[in-house]
């Protein structure tokens, strides 16, 4: 187990975000050296099509407490966070988006929060910049993260977190190509709070979570990390053998009483049709599953890193 030094390290992951990155590292500057712990910026870059990995080359040589890691690809927010959690060498880790509506200067309040003996500080904000689809969709993945981590706070997460870095402990032989940091964080914490933060409106660019992405993301949840689906298809199935049954005794019934069976192709077409769905819908289930251990058994890593640059060498 690596000892870790009294301070602060912030992990942001990086994607296409050369025009906020100049004004982020130095507000993050001003709010740590107030705050007068030693602290450490790792901005990993996650497979930029823009110039942020110049930007970030330039920011690590000209600042010592920057540490700038390139990713051989795009492999997604939480595996670009599980990098630079990696890599934190201080005793207290914040999270935080490369986009500017995490403000810096809120830091203070995760900390306070975490003070108080949490585990786990989520900064939450009291009202959400997006669209009714996009805040449907957010929703619908915190639902999913709820049942994963079958914690209340789950609908209060957010990228802005703060956490003590030993829990990190609790998930360090992890290889699965699906992270999701929130879910990870509960293999180790005890506890979890969340607190009210202010959410500034994007300065340029927009949100690179699409609802595919969310969606992609909900899915890998709820299959990747709870068992929840393969119940609901032993649920389902076990509904619709009920409702076969009874079909069975209706049509049994009808000869036996009327001396008749149930006439019709569209009748006989609509059953086979349902049972035929949900035996679809049940595989798809099981298919999910057994191509995350497909993925697993290959251990294909959650990342690759490419390069790194820091003013120490």
């Amino acid at each position: 187990m690596i000892v870790l030094e009294p301070g602060i390290s912030v992990v942001i992951p990086v994607y296409n975000s050369e025009s906020t990155l100049s004004e982020l590292i130095p507000r993050l500057q001003a709010v740590l050296d107030e705050i007068g712990k030693p602290f450490e910026l790792i901005l990993v870059n996650d497979g930029s099509r823009d110039a942020s990995w110049a930007v970030l080359c330039q920011e690590a040589q000209n600042r010592p407490y920057v540490r700038a890691i390139d990713l051989m690809r795009n492999y997604g927010q939480h595996n670009a966070l599980l990098c630079g959690i990696r890599e934190a060498k201080y005793d207290v880790l914040i999270t935080m988006d490369d986009d500017l509506q995490n403000p810096p200067e809120e830091i203070p309040r995760l900390l306070e929060k975490l003070d108080e003996g949490c585990d786990v500080v989520y900064g939450t904000p009291a009202i959400r910049q997006h669209q009714l689809w996009r805040n449907l969709a957010s929703e619908m993945t915190k639902y999913a993260l709820r049942v994963a981590l079958g914690e209340d706070v789950a609908y209060k997460a957010s990228a802005f977190r703060a956490f003590r870095t030993h829990i990190r402990e609790a998930f360090s032989a992890y290889r699965s190509s699906y992270v999701s940091i929130d879910v990870l964080l509960t293999w180790g914490a005890k506890s979890f709070a969340a607190v009210t933060v202010r959410l500034d409106p994007r300065p340029t660019g927009a949100s690179n979570y699409t609802i595919g992405k969310l969606a992609a993301h909900t899915l890998n949840l709820v299959t990747g990390f709870s068992t929840l689906p393969m119940r609901l298809a032993s649920i389902v199935g076990f509904a619709f053998t009920i409702f076969g049954f009874v079909i069975l005794v209706y049509v049994v019934g009808r000869v036996i009483l009327q001396g008749s069976s149930v006439p019709g192709f569209p009748f006989l077409a609509s059953v086979i049709a349902i049972f035929a769905g949900v035996q679809l819908f049940c595989l798809g289930i099981m298919g999910e599953y057994i191509a995350r251990m497909h993925f697993r058994m290959m251990e294909r890593p959650p990342y690759a890193v490419k390069d790194e640059i820091r003013r120490d060498g």
